[in-house]
């Protein structure tokens, strides 16, 4: 990566550069290009590491506000933990009605697990967690099964690095601190109609799956910055977006990289799955 501390005689030269169209679309590609670069050696890297400990903020319009922290892996599914806290918006006054402000996530490759309060088992026989399982969800989940995960893999970093890889519009802004330790800041923009025409070096599958991520949420345009580290990984992603549901800003801080994570489903007689309970919900609607 280019230094900041460019010597005057740099200055001059570049002037001189962009003082003709021509030279201007030149420098313009190029240093897009070496942003792309930069960018699939962060994925890259981001891959190989496969888990991280991560803290992050959501606003969703009026829809919910909320923090999260927790860990994730992301090697052959993924699988982690989260604890969920809602702040704002009208889920958290459902939430909180529900006496639920806050829960427990587990994820793993083939579903992941809610777990609500005291309150809740005492509806639900005694159980306290939901499990929503990722085929029932593909076949017509509820809206709040699909919201939690779709911030579990909002969350993890590596679907950060694709997301700007796929716009395939990038630009180094500068070097900047987070958190103490220096990092590069880069920043794109991503508009779901362009997705697929990018030389993104993604897969066709990859960028279907995040054309399609993009829709449900009513986005067209999805600005993205990305904090990387001298390791190549991605220590904090800002995205923003205008959605049917209003303004959506996401933070996320990443650190630990290579963490070990322990996930498993809980007890099957303390747990109800989400298809059992919307059945009897509309059982009981239909009486």
């Amino acid at each position: 990566m280019r230094s900041t501390n460019v010597r005057r005689a740099g200055f001059a030269a570049m002037a001189l550069a962009l003082s003709t169209p021509a030279a201007c679309g030149e420098a313009h590609d190029a240093g897009q290009a070496r942003s792309l670069a930069a960018l699939r050696s962060a994925e890259h890297s981001t891959d190989r590491a496969e888990s991280v400990r991560v803290r992050s903020t959501l606003s969703y319009g009026k829809a919910v506000s909320l923090s999260s922290d927790g860990a994730l892996r992301w090697h052959d599914g993924v699988t982690g933990h989260l604890t969920i806290r809602y702040t704002g918006g009208t889920l958290a006054a459902a939430m909180r009605k529900a006496g639920t402000p806050s829960l427990r996530a587990r994820y793993l490759p083939d579903a992941y697990y809610a777990r609500m309060s005291d309150a809740f088992a005492k509806r639900a026989g005694g159980r306290h967690w939901i499990k929503y399982g990722y085929a029932d969800l593909a076949r017509g989940g509820d809206g709040f099964g699909m919201y939690l995960k779709d911030q579990m893999r909002n969350t993890t970093p590596n679907q950060s690095v694709k997301m700007l890889l796929a716009s395939g519009d990038v630009r180094r802004v500068g070097t900047e601190r987070v958190r103490g330790a220096r990092a590069t800041h880069y920043r794109g923009r991503v508009r779901v109609a362009d997705l697929a025409g990018r030389d993104s070096g993604l897969s066709a599958r990859e960028l279907a799956g995040l054309k399609r991520q993009l829709d449900q949420a009513g986005v067209r345009t999805e600005s993205v910055d990305l904090w990387i580290d001298h390791r190549n990984l991605l220590v904090k992603k800002v995205e923003r977006a205008d959605t049917a549901q209003g303004s959506l800003v996401s933070t996320a801080y990443y650190r630990d990289y290579g963490v070990r994570i322990a996930a498993e489903a809980p007890p099957a007689s303390d747990t109800r799955d989400f298809t059992e309970l919307a059945g009897s919900k509309g059982a009981a609607d239909s009486r």
